[in-house]
């Protein structure tokens, strides 16, 4: 296998591990609160609890490859794919606090208001992303689409339980 294929597999290797590491720290650091999704009033169309794992693997891979490509962008515009990254990992330290605000500190209003700020990051991500890959772009809107979702349902548990 040539040098430049062993680089490139091994900075998509990295780029998957490190949302999935993010997600398993957020995950590890709520376990013990994750019961509250059980015992609190849910919207319309929640999911059933042991759904949620999945879709966030699946998530997290996704973002991880999305990112991986950006990072190779960064020999055709260093500076662009920085700043692109730098937006995505603002949005992965946003995604790992929203947890423990919602989970542990059961903070449903502020956790729905730190959402927002979230899916502004992420739309900025795609944005920056859309510049110096389309394919990187698109592989975030599942993101996207499951993070608004998940505002539906957080903004749903704080109006049913006051």
């Amino acid at each position: 296998m040539k040098k430049e294929t062993k680089k490139k597999i091994l900075t998509f290797v990295i780029a998957i591990i490190i949302p999935l590491a993010v997600g398993g720290f957020s995950a590890f650091l709520t376990k013990d609160n994750m019961d509250i999704y059980e015992t609190v009033n849910t919207p319309p169309l929640s999911p059933p609890a042991f759904l949620f794992p999945l879709v966030w693997t699946v998530l997290y891979i996704l973002m991880g490859v999305s990112s991986g490509i950006i990072w190779l962008k960064r020999a055709e515009n260093k500076e662009k794919a920085e700043n692109a990254l730098l937006v995505y990992f603002a949005s992965l330290v946003f995604n790992f606090i929203w947890s423990i605000i919602f989970f542990n500190f059961r903070m449903y209003l502020f956790s729905f208001i730190w959402l927002i700020a979230l899916l502004v990051l992420i739309i900025l991500t795609i944005v920056k992303y859309r510049k110096l890959s389309p394919v990187a772009a698109y592989l975030q809107i599942p993101y996207l689409l499951w993070v608004a979702f998940a505002g539906y349902l957080n903004f749903g548990i704080y109006l049913l339980n006051p």
